[in-house]
């Protein structure tokens, strides 16, 4: 058994999106070929409803999946598609955008704790897929126990236990719960690109400490240690492989060529966005 260690650590920097979403963007366009697949990811914690309230209002996306996580609080989805719902505490949701969806997302609650993760397409598939949406919620999480530590399976597999699962792009992504001074050793897959994000308290992971709302990405292997400091911590951790292809990104469309890049903006402006040349204004 080979262990990752950490070769790369981001904390992100403040931001505002949606209609004035306050947020920590970590992952963006600087880091999407280190961190290949993952495009980006934004956390989310708040207890002042001013932060998020005035949410994320109907947007466009192509060549990307989304899948948001809330830890605390609420998030309601609505799209194109006629999908229309609202996930709460340690539930999830996955939109695949392919080849144009709109959608919208409010977030609700007391406090706001959370991510949203973007996964990069196979170029080949971000036309060819059509958009769907998908709520993963606590029913279709099973979890693995060890002393101190409770493993949720928001997406993939560990040690037999299947969760939901996109078509595109294998993501297991791991909700772990640890206790003070726990200690655990998780099997990932070698090949695949491995990345932590401490969403609350501090690990020794990989060789080095990885402070809260900071993202990690380990060298290759097939294991992963992680050990909570003295106060537990709640990591997310994410593996898949990587596509290795090139990146044409402008808002939130991520595709292979400026060709494509500029197609999808021009689709938007005539209003053939969605495929099949439908109308949607």
């Amino acid at each position: 058994m080979k262990e990752r260690k950490v070769i790369q650590k981001v904390r992100g920097v403040r931001a505002t999106d949606g209609a004035g979403v306050r947020l920590v963007r970590v992952l963006g366009n600087e880091t999407m070929y280190d961190f290949d697949p993952f495009l980006m990811l934004d956390s989310f914690d708040s207890y002042n409803p001013d932060d998020y309230r005035r949410g994320f209002p109907e947007h466009p996306h192509r060549g990307i999946e989304t899948v948001s996580f809330i830890a605390k609080g609420s998030m309601t989805h609505e799209d194109h598609l006629g999908s229309r719902q609202t996930i709460t505490d340690g539930e999830a949701q996955w939109l695949t955008a392919g080849s144009g969806a709109f959608h919208s997302e409010q977030p609700g609650g007391i406090r706001m704790l959370g991510l949203q993760l973007w996964l990069n397409m196979p170029g080949n598939r971000k036309m060819s897929a059509e958009p769907e949406y998908h709520g993963i919620t606590r029913d279709e999480i099973p979890e693995f126990r060890s002393d101190g530590v409770l493993l949720r399976v928001l997406t993939g597999e560990y040690h037999g236990l299947k969760g939901w699962q996109g078509r595109y792009v294998p993501l297991d992504y791991y909700d772990l719960h640890m206790q003070p001074g726990a200690k655990t050793e998780i099997d990932v897959k070698p090949g695949n690109t491995v990345m932590v994000f401490t969403l609350v308290g501090d690990v020794i992971t990989g060789g080095t400490t990885v402070v809260e709302k900071t993202a990690a990405r380990f060298s290759d292997g097939d294991t992963v240690v992680i050990e909570a400091g003295g106060d537990g911590a709640e990591v997310m951790l994410m593996s898949a492989p990587p596509l290795n292809e090139p990146i044409a990104w402008y808002g939130p469309i991520v595709m292979n060529s400026e060709h494509e890049l500029r197609t999808a903006l021009r689709e938007l402006d005539e209003g053939t966005f969605l495929k099949g040349n439908t109308k949607y204004t």
